[in-house]
């Protein structure tokens, strides 16, 4: 089961002239929590934090007994490799693998290797509707595709956090709502905590637990409950 997470007293600066003060965060293992907000309010940034791929100018994020942003970033490497799966907007993908190799290459950074990689990546890309696809490149495939590549490498490793920015940017609403279900059903096979950062009002209203970095932050409910 996924441990809780805490975000208190984060606040960033980029250069002299902007500052980013986020709320505080209690959220339990297993939730499942959108962020909203208009752009320039730091809704990525915030997501970096509990990735371990920045660290706020101040404050603390704590995974569990984890103090992520006090870990060296040798030990935030290690903490994203065991225990975050990160579905960026854009996929990332490498172009010149193809689906399987993508999710063996993720796997690899995880510290999964050999048949028992090989056997996972195939399953789990099998479980997304991909088992044809294997050997196709990115650029051989459909966006939707794409995108569930992305989650497979993101979840193969099964993870106790599922972080995903901006997951139906590139989708028609249809195929965006399809993926957000695929999202939350992955999370909830996996027991883990699911973070999305979305702009969608169809995407938002889906969710229990909402966080709108655009509001006042005396406004921010604390998030404890559903």
């Amino acid at each position: 089961m996924a441990d809780s997470l805490a975000l208190s007293g984060v606040v960033h600066r980029y250069g002299p002239d902007v500052t980013l003060h986020y709320p505080d965060l209690q959220l339990p293992g297993g939730a499942e929590l959108v962020i909203s907000g208009p752009s320039g309010v730091g809704k990525t940034t915030w997501l970096h934090f509990i990735a371990g791929l920045l660290t706020p100018t101040s404050g603390q994020v704590r995974y569990g007994e984890v103090t992520v942003n006090a870990l060296s970033e040798a030990a935030r490497d290690s903490y994203r490799a065991s225990t975050v799966g990160y579905v960026f907007q854009d996929f990332h993908l490498m172009p010149g693998y193809s689906a399987l190799e993508n999710v063996l290459l993720g796997l690899g950074l995880a510290g999964v290797r050999g048949p028992q990689a090989n056997v996972r990546a195939r399953e789990v890309l099998g479980s997304l509707g991909l088992a044809g696809r294997l050997n196709h490149s990115p650029r051989q495939l459909s966006t939707g595709e794409r995108q569930r590549v992305a989650l497979a490498r993101a979840v193969a490793h099964r993870p106790a956090l599922l972080l995903a920015d901006e997951p139906t940017a590139h989708l028609d609403p249809s195929r965006g709502a399809d993926a957000v279900a695929l999202l939350r059903r992955t999370a909830a096979e996996l027991g883990a905590t699911l973070i999305v950062v979305s702009h969608d009002p169809a995407v938002v209203e889906t969710f229990p637990r909402r966080l709108d970095l655009g509001q006042p932050a005396a406004r921010f409910p604390e998030l404890v409950p559903a």
